[in-house]
């Protein structure tokens, strides 16, 4: 019997794990399915999921709007030129172009829905912000008795999503209206505005870990995540620029770029810790970086983490001395949580639901990219296809680990197409490791256009 066979050439091992990249996003696919189906008998038969197009908190509407035109131009755009020029642009060109596409991605989704429903109304319903700005003439006051109101048989309860975060959250809104960006045109703007920087942290977070050549990769994907459904006009985008701009600036401390990003990164992680509790999180991705860049870590441990700390207390103390204690009213929102559709909403089916709403907003593209993240990650001995990064599968297995966490602690019942944005944004940059960019690239923006054209999506 022979023993001396050939091994199987590049060729065939790409072929295989192309094969596998398809399986991968299929089981994605059929994940979203069964919780479709599912969900449908659930929600017909008991009324407790408390969504009206399971998984999606959102009902069945086809429709068009003023941004359809514009969001199937960009979609071709993206498709047809995305790759080359992220490919060719100057870095700092990349940059301002990522933000700007993936801005004008979000904001011509919204309009699907037309400017009234798709943004300016979406942060003033009942359940949000802006309703509350009225309650904030004394900032220090409000924030002495915030936790007073969090309880749904308290007298003046918080609205759902008020009482459903720290108070920075909801401040972030009344300090705009204090400056005279009135009304929730403004708020959703600031919202889409912001939450697009998320993407340029991400490619600075990548470029500093795995190098320049798979930032530039994951940049296409990034800009045209499924996701920015969800991005406008959503507080949570708001709150995963923030979260990925202390992700970045940790990752910018420990690769050389100058120690005092460390502070900064600090400084962002308690800012958004004070923006939602679930967010404590990050700090599991914040580990990934601080692996990555052991070297520099051992190099000067003491400076690093002593600024980091720093940084990371500033919000924390500033709010507490204000009279917010954090743990009191995390602990008084956990009791709310179950007061409402959380205690009705069944775990059974959430817990793997919520993972096809991941699908959704990641889309197949970076299904296929975190199965070669995962693969490249744990199976060492393993040849690696080309532009496949250890860094970057490590960094966004971190954010896959984060988010099952959240998953598993049963906080997470519902709506988690919009809640975990700050955790799906470092997802997206596994689809750098994906050949035949243009093809994934397609997938997601048909995704996102099939979505935002048949739902009407809503929190």
């Amino acid at each position: 019997m022979r023993t001396d066979l050939p091994e199987a050439g590049p060729a065939h091992r790409e072929r295989r794990r192309d094969r596998l990249d398809l399986a991968a996003a299929l089981g994605g696919a059929l994940l979203v399915v069964a919780a479709a189906l599912t969900g449908r008998y659930l929600e017909d038969t008991y009324g407790n999921l408390h969504v009206g197009w399971p998984p999606l908190y959102a009902n069945w509407l086809p429709h068009v709007g003023p941004g359809t035109l514009p969001a199937l131009a960009l979609a071709a755009l993206l498709v047809a030129y995305g790759p080359a020029l992220a490919a060719r642009l100057p870095w700092r060109g990349l940059l301002a172009a990522s933000w700007a596409g993936a801005t004008t991605w979000i904001v011509a989704l919204a309009l699907v829905d037309g400017w009234h429903r798709g943004i300016a109304v979406r942060l003033t319903t009942r359940y949000e912000y802006l309703q509350v700005i009225d309650r904030f003439h004394d900032i220090p006051a409000t924030l002495r008795d915030f936790t007073h109101h969090i309880l749904i048989d308290s007298p003046d309860h918080w609205p759902a999503h008020t009482a459903g975060h720290p108070p920075a959250a909801t401040l972030t809104f009344v300090l705009l209206d204090r400056i005279g960006l009135r009304g929730g045109g403004w708020a959703g703007m600031w919202c889409i505005v912001v939450g697009a920087t998320a993407c340029v942290a991400v490619l600075v977070t990548v470029r500093a870990l795995a190098g320049e050549e798979t930032a530039r990769r994951a940049a296409p994907f990034l800009v045209a995540a499924p996701g920015a459904v969800w991005m406008g006009a959503s507080a949570d985008a708001y709150f995963a620029a923030v979260a990925a701009w202390s992700v970045a600036l940790l990752a910018l401390a420990v690769t050389g770029r100058g120690t005092g990003w460390a502070a900064g990164a600090g400084l962002l992680y308690g800012l958004t810790c004070y923006l939602s509790y679930g967010l404590t999180l990050v700090a599991v991705i914040g580990a990934a970086v601080l692996v990555i860049g052991h070297r520099e870590v051992r190099r000067r441990p003491a400076q690093l983490l002593l600024l980091l700390l720093a940084g990371a207390a500033v919000v924390p103390v500033t709010f507490t001395l204000l009279g917010f204690d954090w743990w009191e009213a995390y602990h008084v929102l956990i009791t709310r949580y179950y007061q409402g559709a959380g205690g009705i909403r069944p775990y059974g089916y959430w817990v793997w639901a919520n993972l096809a709403c991941t699908v959704l907003i990641v889309g197949p593209a970076t299904v296929a990219g975190l199965r070669r993240a995962v693969t490249r990650l744990f199976t060492p001995g393993a040849r690696a296809a080309p532009g496949e990064s250890r860094p970057l599968a490590l960094l966004v297995t971190a954010a896959l680990t984060a988010l099952l966490i959240a998953d598993l602690s049963g906080m997470s019942k519902a709506e988690t197409e919009r809640i975990w944005l700050p955790f799906a944004v470092w997802l997206l940059p596994a689809c750098a490791l994906l050949p035949r960019p243009r093809a994934w690239t397609a997938a997601q923006v048909t995704l996102a256009l099939l979505v935002n054209h048949l739902l009407l999506t809503g929190w």
